[in-house]
């Protein structure tokens, strides 16, 4: 995450640079789920796919292991998920929030996020999480459930020169 306006190295080339918002746990009424289920190196393959058709950020195959992740099924199909990123001492990320487009509307998202929040706190750690500007919806729903915006940032990515370009 950067903070502030991000110049690339000289050589390198920028990627992508979006803006986006910080949110912090403020009194979010964080509980267990009991349809939510932990997800697990099987999951991975539905997981990714779950990301592919939502687009709810950075996740890769490997991401589940920096945390827990949970995740709701409807006739044995994964179609929501929220987990653990990023790991500051005393905090942790919520992030890759998603629920599949046929299955919006429902509260799954929300309640995966008050579940994954839920097992923050009994860590002793605060929740946070971050969103893109853009997402207005996302930002006032998290606000609503008691996140607060605590700074504005950039989320930026830059290709070092001589690295290999992807795809």
């Amino acid at each position: 995450m950067l903070t502030l306006p991000a110049t690339a190295p000289a050589g390198w080339t920028e990627l992508f640079a979006i803006p986006g918002v910080q949110l912090v746990d403020d009194g979010i009424a964080a509980t267990p789920d009991g349809e939510a289920v932990v997800l697990g190196v099987a999951d991975v393959p539905e997981m990714t796919a779950l990301v592919e058709r939502t687009k709810p950020g950075p996740f890769l195959p490997r991401t589940r292991e920096m945390g827990t992740y949970l995740g709701i099924r409807r006739g044995g199909e994964l179609v929501a998920m929220a987990g653990e990123r990023l790991h500051p001492p005393g905090w942790t990320e919520i992030s890759a929030v998603c629920t599949d487009p046929g299955h919006r509307g429902q509260g799954l998202g929300t309640r995966l996020v008050l579940a994954v929040a839920h097992g923050i706190r009994e860590r002793g750690e605060t929740p946070f999480l971050h969103a893109s500007a853009s997402n207005t919806g996302a930002i006032a729903l998290y606000e609503h459930l008691g996140f607060r915006l605590r700074r504005t940032t950039t989320f930026a990515g830059f290709r070092a020169p001589g690295s290999a370009q992807e795809g």
